[in-house]
């Protein structure tokens, strides 16, 4: 039986929903703005997070207020059906992908609910298990390259891996102090993002430094130009993908088969997207690792929880959330994450 197809069916009543606003500043010049959903039916609530990162756009939402057609008794496969009829903006989102991660919101929050109107986990609606969560810790260097917060990080949680997003300003004696360190799990290129804060124009030289200086790392996202695809060919085996996985479709399209993939959620958009993918690469022996999109709330738990079902042992981009938000401190669990699966929904007890 298909994932999705185990849960598509569970009953859903929904009588009205709510929306609620968080916001942390990350820097001097950016504030990181989501929204959660609050699904309310029966005398339960469902929670999910809508990680859309344009700030303007999750204001413009919430000055919208629930205006939805939401309410009524629907199953999962119906009520995503229904989501896919209406316009959950207000106005044009900043980017194309965002509607995405909206749409997952409303899935993501309707799926808790469904649980626990059923009195059921996720874990057991699908007949899986939950294992402890291996986790990475994602930051850049800044500008210069400094390593005094990972080393910060890594002092207070010895044995500590991490996600880095190399720029055109490493050195090979960065890479030699980054080595030295014995931390780095994968490194993101970010090569496939266009009109963000983070693009990274392909670079040969940049590209060849990162494969060659970190021989077991996974490298995510290249730009694929025939420079750098020439870098990379001894490497195709290391070679992960992320922003430009949303579908199976886009795996099949892929230049050539991966041997693993970054499966964030919410760049499926929809809880039966989401499940064909892990299907997809379960039958192909593609293996998977969780990503997140900063979130601040819910959507924090339930992307480790999908972890824990689906890529334990992977290297998560689904760190604490404490790992993102300033300098370094103790206190935060380390890797792996024990499960903290609630007894009924969709959420993770942190």
């Amino acid at each position: 039986m298909a994932t999705f197809d185990r849960i598509a069916d569970l009953s859903l009543s929904v009588d009205s929903y709510e929306l609620e606003r968080l916001e942390q500043a990350v820097s001097s010049d950016f504030t990181r703005v989501t929204t959660i959903v609050h699904l309310r039916g029966g005398g339960e609530e469902g929670v999910g997070e809508d990680v859309t990162y344009n700030a303007g756009d999750q204001d413009v939402q919430l000055e919208r207020g629930a205006v939805l057609p939401l309410a009524g008794d629907w199953t999962l496969r119906s009520f995503s059906a229904a989501l896919g009829d209406l316009d959950l903006w207000p106005r044009p989102p900043a980017m194309e992908a965002q509607r995405d991660y909206r749409r997952w919101a409303y899935e993501s929050t309707a799926l808790d609910l469904a649980l626990r109107q059923a009195g059921t986990s996720l874990v057991d609606a699908l007949e899986r298990d939950a294992a402890p969560v291996t986790y990475v810790v994602s930051m850049r260097l800044g500008n210069p390259p400094s390593l005094d917060r990972l080393r910060g990080w890594a002092e207070l949680y010895p044995g500590l891996k991490a996600k880095l997003d190399p720029t055109s300003d490493w050195d090979q004696s960065l890479v030699d102090e980054l080595n030295a360190m014995g931390v780095i799990d994968s490194v993101d290129l970010k090569g496939r993002y266009e009109g963000t804060v983070v693009d990274n124009p392909p670079d040969p030289r940049l590209y060849a430094l990162v494969a060659e200086g970190f021989p077991h790392a996974w490298i995510e996202d290249p730009a694929l130009t025939p420079e750098t695809a020439a870098v990379l060919e001894p490497h195709r085996d290391r070679i992960t993908w992320d922003a430009i996985i949303h579908s199976v479709a886009d795996i099949e399209a892929l230049p050539f088969p991966p041997r693993m993939l970054n499966v964030k959620p919410s760049r499926f958009g929809t809880l039966e997207a989401l499940f064909a993918a892990f299907d997809y690469c379960a039958e192909r022996g593609i293996g998977t690792y969780g990503g997140g999109q900063f979130e601040l709330g819910a959507g924090r738990g339930q992307i480790q929880y999908l972890a824990s079902v689906f890529s334990p042992d992977a290297p998560n981009d689904v760190a604490p959330s404490g790992f993102n938000s300033g300098e370094p401190r103790a206190g935060l669990p380390a890797s792996p994450l024990e499960p903290a699966i609630a007894p009924v929904g969709f959420r993770w007890n942190a």
